[in-house]
């Protein structure tokens, strides 16, 4: 099975100060079909204009992670935890039994704009925790780096959920080749670019919904950046 979901078919709302794409039902779009994929929950691709952001709000039992793509995005919490995302840095929150925090672009002029991804926990009523860990374009460049798993291997972030989940940056010659495990499926968010996934040509917004396949292959690359997911 290969579906793509085109980004026009993405939910969009326009708060003023917040723009935001919805790869998935989420607050006021709602579409029965994409509900999700597996486990990931939220793919929400956002804009926050200068000097705004989202005020202190709470999450409970589910696996948070942030993946900034320009600009800067500020985090505080009540575990204690504040600090500056910026591009290239995954940020991983376990809300566990319960976490409130916040985010703002402090910039007077420059619009922060990153992906929040929520991934569904395998565990529930566990202790909050946070964890912020930075990949650079180098080891993202012609290869998929592990950036988030249930295991923290390779230096990625820890998350409670048999899934991994990958970032690469392509351009011209360049090819990737993952082998998908009998019985798991894989779900490919083009952040930036273009590039074509098992052959099917996708742009910026664009995603790829794989099951029952050996292998996702991604090549011709236009100043691509793409997370994978690959899902139990």
């Amino acid at each position: 099975m290969l579906q793509v979901r085109k980004s026009k078919e993405r939910g969009y709302a326009d708060h003023g100060w917040l723009r935001s794409f919805h790869t998935f039902s989420f607050a006021g779009y709602h579409d029965p079909e994409p509900m999700g994929f597996g486990s990931l929950r939220v793919i929400n691709e956002d804009r926050v204009l200068p000097g705004s952001g989202f005020g202190t709000h709470g999450h409970r039992d589910m696996e948070i992670i942030s993946y900034v793509l320009e600009g800067a995005l500020a985090h505080e919490d009540n575990m204690g935890n504040g600090s500056s995302i910026v591009p290239g840095d995954v940020q991983r929150m376990s809300a566990g039994k319960g976490v409130l925090h916040s985010e703002y672009n402090h910039s007077k002029d420059g619009v922060t704009h990153f992906l929040q991804i929520w991934i569904e926990p395998n565990v529930t009523g566990i202790r909050p925790s946070y964890e912020q860990k930075h990949f650079d374009a180098a080891s993202k460049r012609g290869r998929l780096r592990l950036i988030a798993s249930g295991d923290a291997r390779e230096g990625s972030v820890l998350i409670h959920q048999d899934a991994s989940v990958y970032a690469a940056l392509l351009d011209g010659a360049e090819r990737i080749r993952h082998t998908l495990a009998p019985a798991r499926k894989a779900y490919v968010h083009v952040a930036r670019g273009k590039l074509t996934v098992n052959g099917q040509p996708l742009q910026a917004g664009d995603a790829l919904k794989a099951g029952g396949v050996a292998e996702i292959v991604l090549e011709k690359g236009e100043q691509a950046e793409v997370i994978l997911f690959d899902l139990a």
